[in-house]
């Protein structure tokens, strides 16, 4: 029996009479199966040996070798001895010989087949089926020699078909199939069955083409590999050239396919093409490809991550010297580009272009596929211009896009599209440059591009959507109606090209759009609006493609909605500030969901314009819900993480422990794609979609229970109207479109306060101007009268506070010293509202007018939310506890020296109760470690030392320590649900973000995110020589019962900073006793 390629041991023992012949003459015949087998076997040689020849060794054993068979070399170990006769007369004498008519019918089968191979004859053939085939009559399905009789027929019958001499492949195929089925996993014969499947299925692959029978052969091959240990004779044959590898390379040679079986295949080529495989890069490659295009053609981001994984191994696999390695830069680049258009990350465009580039400058001048590298850098430099407005960029492109025409030209494969891709980079240079002779070169090269692109071809909507951009773009310049008309129906066919969900329709429906709005500004068409609205609609809402285009899309609805006072004008915004929610919340980490927020031209101010359009509408309390809505948003997603499930617990216990779960891993997850390592961000970014998407089925299920329908969803006005329980919170709308301010009282409908002299322009100079004066005000002796401050801040009283205050009395009948908070949007952020003062005499001369500081006790808060859900989580009092933590010597590159800092701690500790058990951190233990840790085990905390908000990265912005900034970014990751009150007698602490002023990112609202219940924080700089002043009177008031058996109570501190810049007037000037504010979540009156 021959079963490998190595020596194989027979046990039986043969005993012969040394006087019945002269000599020895036998066969060895072999059968591949490890079963039972059939007959005697195939022949693979013959031995005739004198006696003497067969003795010659002795004791010794010898090998006897044979001719090849199937390209293996049978051999077999002989041991010869002279047995003399002895007592044992009865021993054994094994000689099986099987004399039976299957037998025969098998042996001669195998005969008649051997002598088929050597001359070719057909009649030898024929013989040797008719004997297979009268053996396998002979046995019933179920008789466990009847796969070996499939097998026996099967064989010949193949290599009949090979040497087409047969040509009914399907019955062979079939009785392999049958001969599996008898031999299923565990039988020792099951891999040979399998080897033999793929042999007939890859051969009718060869012979016919079709990709069933490949596909099925590499399928059954995955199967077959494990089951072959090295060094096996059955896998040495199945991975040979005419193996695995033949399958390996036709597979890999077939068109890319992006059906789901297509990419299966893929899979498996893959699986057969393990680490260090030759053919490993090559099957990455078409993976990669294949994914690409059903992404292209889906839409899945989990396609183009995949890709661009597989296509980071392919490249890796490369040398830099190897002439391969710019195929596999090329598809990594292009899969990085893909995803940049759909999720509009920066760093995938910047990667893909220095891929590109790097691709380039292996393909010197004159190598086949420079026109490629040429075409793709063109491509991702011309995009990168669209982001960052570098003329450079498009310069760049254009040439290399030209010369990439220039290398491709007529009758070349892909002379079409590159005529397209020069004609995109031309239209971009005159859509933002207005260079007028693109215009119409840009037409020529679509029109070409256009008529050789065959009809059938997978990209040609986009080779007609195209067009259709520069005719429109002609007739707004020309007003040529045929220009318009054709712009219309270019769209209208590439839609009709498209499936429903390709991803593509979006830019059809944008160009369509388009094309009706340029048709209606010139001709007032009264059809063309409403056609334009609704092309609008479809393209914002299109599912498969990427928030970013789709984002831009839903912005220009509410603009040109805006700009015609179309009625959809708010069903714009609220689809808009639904697409930045959903692609905000895509980002895996707190730095990157800024990123996204501020990538989009004019998104800043959605969430005004938005509430000024409800507000225009009348629709109040729709106003208060979408500025809740869209401001706020970096914080509300956080807080989802941190939502109480207290309520849920009596409902589903089950659902509370998956959704802790996720959260937690969600929470670990936030921080792991910031790494600089891309392929590992990568590979953090796709766990945190699939811990996302378990989020949102978790989310979705507690929805269904009854009383949970509303379970992290926008608020409504009536859910938000909880915030002003303890009194009325005002709501600051400065839109381009109108200025006032929303009244949310106890109970009822919003009051709407407009101001008619406050436009958004003077909103902003006003802004300026404040940042003016108190810069010259830092100048001047404390004596002296702050002019130009006292009249900006009589302006704030009179313009904004002054309507306000009629409401709250006259409307609400609002008491004095009652308590108000403020929640500015936009440029109000950055106006000290609760200074408003007319800084008038009364008409009688009895005094100042009143100011709003002495008629109601102000406090700010980000968002209605942040009120609410302090309101919720407000717990028993806790043991307090006090820290003061300061730093005067803070670490390079952190500021000057506070000279102040050590006797303001000094001072603020003796004024704390000993019950608060208070102590100080300062010096060398004020480190960004020990100040964490402080903030952890306190309930009370004062910091005094360097505050530095930075306007480029917000959660950048930080405390001044000894060794390392403590950052805002640092205080978010803190959870302290004990955490009362903090005062912040540092600089900048209470000021938000240029760029999302609406977001409020600053360390006093961090440490309130964090747990501080009640935060006094600072609008600009902090005089530490007059500060103490306002410190030392707010900590004597905050204080002032305890001695008569009161406690600590935070809800205490916004009277208490009322009434100290009030008494220190004579000592402290304007700009330092209003630099302080506070942000406070809950209230308690002092008597």
């Amino acid at each position: 029996m021959v079963s490998s390629n190595e020596a194989e041991v027979l046990g039986d023992v043969m005993t012969l009479s040394l006087r019945d012949a002269p000599k020895l003459s036998m066969e060895i015949r072999s059968s591949y199966e490890l079963g039972r087998m059939l007959g005697s076997g195939e022949v693979v040689g013959k031995l005739e040996t004198s006696w003497d020849e067969l003795l010659h060794p002795g004791d010794e054993p010898f090998e006897l070798s044979f001719p090849s068979v199937c390209g293996d070399h049978p051999s077999l170990m002989l041991k010869a001895a002279v047995l003399h006769p002895c007592d044992d007369q009865d021993g054994a004498l094994f000689d099986s010989i099987v004399d039976c008519e299957i037998g025969r019918d098998t042996d001669a089968g195998h005969a008649r087949f051997a002598q088929y191979v050597t001359s070719k004859t057909v009649s030898q053939l024929n013989d040797a089926v008719e004997h297979f085939q009268s053996v396998l009559d002979q046995y019933p399905v179920d008789h466990p020699d009847r796969a070996a009789a499939l097998t026996n027929l099967a064989w010949v019958r193949l290599i009949g078909y090979i040497r087409k001499d047969f040509q009914d492949i399907d019955s062979v195929t079939s009785l392999f199939r049958d001969a599996l089925a008898l031999r299923p996993q565990g039988h020792p014969d099951h891999p040979l069955s399998l080897y033999y499947l793929t042999k007939a299925l890859t051969w009718r692959y060869l012979k016919e083409g079709t990709a069933v029978h490949i596909h099925e052969s590499a399928q059954l091959y995955c199967k077959l590999l494990p089951l072959c240990p090295e060094g096996t004779y059955l896998r040495g044959i199945a991975v040979g050239a005419n193996g695995v590898d033949y399958v390996i390379r036709a597979c890999n040679n077939r068109p890319t396919d992006a059906s789901d079986e297509g990419i299966h295949l893929r899979r498996i080529v893959l699986q057969l093409c393990p680490p260090g495989h030759q053919n490993r890069p090559d099957a990455l490659n078409k993976l990669s490809r294949a994914l690409q295009l059903r992404f292209q053609q889906c839409g899945s981001i989990d396609d183009i991550d995949e890709s661009i994984r597989v296509s980071r191994e392919a490249v890796s696999l490369y040398p830099e010297e190897h002439t391969s390695r710019a195929t596999y830069l090329n598809n990594l680049g292009l899969s990085l580009r893909l995803r940049f258009d759909h999720q509009g990350r920066s760093h995938d465009l910047d990667e893909a272009t220095c891929v590109y580039e790097e691709a380039l400058r292996m393909c010197p001048v004159g190598h086949e596929t420079r026109y490629k590298s040429l075409n793709r850098l063109g491509g991702a430099l011309h995009v990168r211009f669209t982001q960052r407005g570098d003329v450079d960029d498009i310069s760049k492109a254009i040439s290399l896009c030209r010369e990439a025409l220039m290398s491709s030209p007529p009758g070349h494969p892909d002379h079409d599209t590159m005529l397209n891709n020069l004609a995109v980079t031309l239209n971009i240079r005159y859509d933002n440059l207005d260079v007028s002779e693109d215009l119409d070169e840009a037409i020529n090269l679509y029109r070409e591009s256009l008529r050789l692109t065959r009809l059938d071809h997978p990209e040609r909507h986009r080779n007609l959507y195209n067009l259709s951009s520069v005719l429109r773009s002609r007739f707004t310049k020309t007003q040529k109606n045929e220009d318009i008309e054709e712009a219309i129906r270019l769209c209208q066919e590439s839609l009709e090209a498209l499936p429903s969900l390709h991803p593509d329709r979006h830019f059809s429906y944008m160009w369509l759009q388009e094309a009706y709005l340029s048709r209606y500004r010139v001709q007032r068409k009264s059809t063309d609006l409403p056609l334009a609205i609704e092309n609008f609609r479809l393209a914002s809402q299109h599912p498969t493609e990427g928030f970013p285009e789709r984002i831009k899309e839903a912005i220009d609805w509410a603009r040109q909605a805006e700009v015609y006072q179309h009625e959809s004008a708010l069903e714009a915004y609220q689809i808009c500030l639904e697409l930045f929610d959903n692609y905000v919340m895509t980002r895996s980490s707190i730095i990157s969901r800024r990123e996204a927020a501020t990538t989009f031209h004019g998104a800043q101010s959605l969430p005004v314009d938005a509430a000024s359009c409800a507000i225009r509408r009348d629709n109040l309390r729709q106003a208060v819900e979408l500025v809740e809505q869209g401001r706020g948003q970096q914080w509300s997603l956080a807080s989802r993480l941190r939502t109480p499930l207290d309520d849920l617990e009596s409902t589903s216990l089950e659902l509370v422990r998956k959704l802790s779960e996720l959260r937690k891993s969600l929470s670990d997850a936030q921080g792991s794609a910031a790494s600089t390592d891309r392929a590992a961000a990568d590979r953090a970014a796709t766990e945190y979609r699939r811990l996302t998407r378990q989020w949102d089925a978790a989310v979705a299920q507690i929805r269904n229970l009854r009383a949970f329908s509303r379970f992290l969803l926008p608020l409504s006005y009536n859910d938000l109207q909880a915030a002003a329980r303890h009194g009325p919170v005002i709501i600051f709308v400065a839109s381009q479109y109108s200025c006032s301010a929303l009244v949310i009282p106890t109970s009822g409908d919003p009051h709407h306060v407009h101001f008619p002299r406050i436009t958004l322009t003077h909103l902003k100079r006003l802004k300026g101007d404040f940042a003016k004066a108190i810069k010259h005000s830092a100048g001047m002796r404390p004596e002296e009268k702050r002019k130009d401050l006292r009249e900006l801040l009589r302006v704030v009283w009179d313009e904004i506070m002054l309507p306000i205050v009629d409401v709250l009395e006259r409307g609400l009948t609002l008491q004095r010293r009652s308590r108000i908070w403020l929640c500015p949007t936009a440029d109000f952020t950055s106006i000290p509202l609760h200074a408003a003062n007319s800084f008038r005499m009364n008409a009688d001369d009895s005094g100042p007018e009143y100011c709003l500081e002495d008629i109601y006790i102000c406090s700010y808060t980000p968002t209605l939310s942040a009120l609410i859900r302090a309101q919720q989580s407000m717990e028993e009092p806790v043991l307090p506890s006090f820290v003061a933590i300061g730093q005067g010597q803070p670490g390079v590159g952190q500021g000057k020296a506070l000279l102040a800092v050590d006797d303001e701690l000094d001072l603020v500790c003796s004024l704390v109760p000993a019950t608060a058990n208070p102590t100080t951190i300062s010096g060398d233990n004020a480190t960004r470690a020990g100040a964490l840790e402080a903030l952890q085990r306190n309930t009370w905390v004062h910091l005094a030392c360097h505050g530095k908000q930075d306007h480029e990265q917000p959660y950048n912005s930080h405390f001044a320590m000894r060794d390392t900034p403590l950052t805002l970014l640092d205080i978010m990751e803190q959870d302290i649900p004990h955490a009362e009150f903090a005062f912040l007698s540092a600089c900048h602490t209470a000021v938000g973000d240029e760029e999302t002023p609406d977001e409020v990112i600053h360390l006093a609202a961090g440490l309130q995110f964090s747990g501080f219940k009640s935060v006094i924080g600072t609008l600009w700089e902090v005089d530490d020589s007059v500060a103490k002043h306002v410190v030392t009177a707010f900590y004597e008031k905050v204080f002032e019962d305890l001695e008569d058996g009161g406690v600590m109570d935070c809800r205490k501190a916004a009277q208490a900073l009322n009434h100290a810049t009030y008494v220190v007037k004579r000592k402290v000037p304007l700009e330092q006793r209003i630099v302080f504010i506070h942000i406070d979540l809950l209230y308690k009156l002092l008597l």
